[in-house]
């Protein structure tokens, strides 16, 4: 028979793990800096908290580490941007599903200046080569991003191996998409970022858009559910519930209408399932 006192106990120990639970109704998002950097989150994610309820605490990096951080068990959900290392993600079965959410396209910015001689071009792979030729200085990421990785791909559809024919013009950075951008105005460099946090970034200097619409320059984004199977700790239902909410028609439209000056930065297409 329960005394009073322990039936406090007992209340009260139900009142505190209510609320941790409460306190507990979160996710851990693993994404890319782009993501991050172009303010899509800041627009997106108060809106899916006001119906849902769900905090979601993102950890922005390069998509290679977003991957690694979720094969760790350290996320609950993946949203990224490099679709062959998405794969290998799942084929690995540290993924349950990829959903396709979106896409822009990559650009080349460069200084007004251009000293490659390319602004104007929509061919990308002979802008590389030139730049190259003319060893104008450049900025790459160098952190296994998703743009750190459309860009070797982009070295090595241009022919060059940029491992062996780099010189003292090509500077790799280590870091994110902001930081490229920052490091390009400051040196008045090319550097490849996604339109996204181009169009958010605010210290251009003399940097301008050198080269855009190449469909090589295509940029996909996806998400995934870290495999519960792999790490028990995983929040399936609620990362689950951050998902179905992306590629939902409310989510949707929360990422068509997120603009910067009237220009809209990502185009959802989650029902383009080849994507």
């Amino acid at each position: 028979m329960l005394t009073r006192r322990s039936l406090i106990a007992v209340t009260a120990s139900l009142v505190f793990a209510g609320h941790a639970f409460a306190q507990d109704k979160s996710i851990v998002v693993a994404s890319t800096t782009s993501t991050q950097d172009s303010g899509l989150f800041g627009h997106i994610l108060p809106m899916f908290k006001a119906k849902t309820g769900i905090d979601v605490k993102v950890v922005a990096q390069g998509t290679g580490q977003a991957l690694d951080t979720a094969r760790r068990g350290d996320a609950d959900v993946v949203f990224v941007h490099a679709k062959p290392a998405e794969e290998k993600f799942l084929a690995e079965g540290f993924g349950v599903k990829r959903y396709p959410v979106m896409y822009n396209d990559f650009i080349l910015i460069g200084p007004k200046a251009d000293p490659a001689g390319i602004k104007g071009s929509r061919d990308i792979v002979a802008a590389l080569s030139a730049i190259k030729t003319k060893g104008a200085d450049f900025i790459s990421r160098g952190d296994k991003s998703g743009t750190h990785q459309a860009e070797l791909n982009l070295w090595k559809v241009a022919g060059i191996d940029i491992a062996k024919d780099k010189g003292p013009w090509y500077k790799e950075i280590g870091q994110g998409m902001g930081a490229a951008l920052n490091t390009a105005s400051a040196s008045n460099a090319y550097v490849l970022a996604d339109r996204g946090t181009w169009l958010s970034f605010k210290n251009r200097n003399e940097l301008g858009i050198a080269v855009e619409g190449d469909k090589r320059l295509f940029n996909q984004y996806g998400v995934m559910l870290v495999n519960p199977a792999k790490h028990p700790s995983v929040k399936k239902d609620l990362g689950q519930q951050f998902i179905d909410w992306l590629v939902s028609s409310e989510g949707q439209k929360a990422i068509a209408d997120y603009k910067i000056n009237g220009e809209q930065l990502f185009y959802p297409n989650a029902s383009d399932s080849g994507a």
